[in-house]
């Protein structure tokens, strides 16, 4: 088992990991936040990595340059809700509205309970649906700020989603929706599995593809 610490080098912050299993140095820059991240066998030195980073100082900064800008979530400003952009407005009360155009918010932490709402309301008509066709249950739903991952399934039948997903268009949401509920039929990725999605949503590739390029973006948006 692998653990990490960080590392302060001249490419600003970066998390080593030592794997047992490695045979070589590698590098990976997240799409989400730009967190660098080095993997080395066991028993390559510091040195060795310091000297591994400043090689690849060049590669690093482009890696991260594109990353996803962060936005803050003010009045004012911009959020997607559904897919399509709607400006930020004060509001008053304790709760946050959506509107076709807009958001009214009394703080950024309203628009947020908003929103995961909005998620769980969208998402679990949708679940039923999908285990319907698959003929499984699901024992329980619940709605994170997860950023390894869009959604989850385990063997007992319960599925994670990220709630940041009601962001994306309503076709992307739905997507993960099914994805997730195909696991309850198959627990892998198999070409069984990509088959049940096929089922599910004929046109899953084009919302795959979607996540890719502009998933990173729901992570952007700062609720403070």
């Amino acid at each position: 088992m692998g653990w990490e610490t960080p590392l302060e080098t001249a490419t600003d912050g970066v998390t080593i990991r030592r794997n047992p299993r490695a045979r070589r140095m590698t590098l990976r820059v997240s799409r989400l936040d730009g967190r660098v991240t080095l993997t080395m066998p066991p028993k390559t030195s510091e040195r060795a990595a310091h000297a591994f980073l400043r090689d690849h100082a060049g590669w690093i900064a482009k890696a991260k340059a594109g990353t996803a800008p962060e936005t803050v979530v003010a009045v004012g400003a911009d959020v997607p809700v559904e897919g399509v952009l709607r400006r930020i407005e004060a509001g008053a009360g304790r709760q946050a509205r959506i509107f076709e155009d807009r958001v009214e918010m009394p703080s950024a932490r309203a628009l947020m309970t908003a929103l995961k709402h909005l998620a769980r309301d969208r998402a679990l008509p949708r679940v039923d649906h999908y285990a319907d066709l698959v003929g499984r249950e699901v024992t329980g739903v619940s709605f994170r700020d997860t950023r390894s991952r869009w959604g989850s399934c385990t063997s007992e039948g319960r599925l994670m989603l990220s709630w940041r997903l009601v962001m994306a268009p309503p076709e992307v949401f739905d997507y993960v929706i099914a994805h997730e509920v195909a696991h309850l039929v198959e627990m892998n990725h198999s070409g069984a599995f990509w088959d049940v999605v096929q089922e599910l949503r004929p046109d899953y590739r084009a919302q795959k593809g979607w996540l890719k390029t502009d998933g990173p973006g729901l992570h952007a948006y700062r609720f403070d």
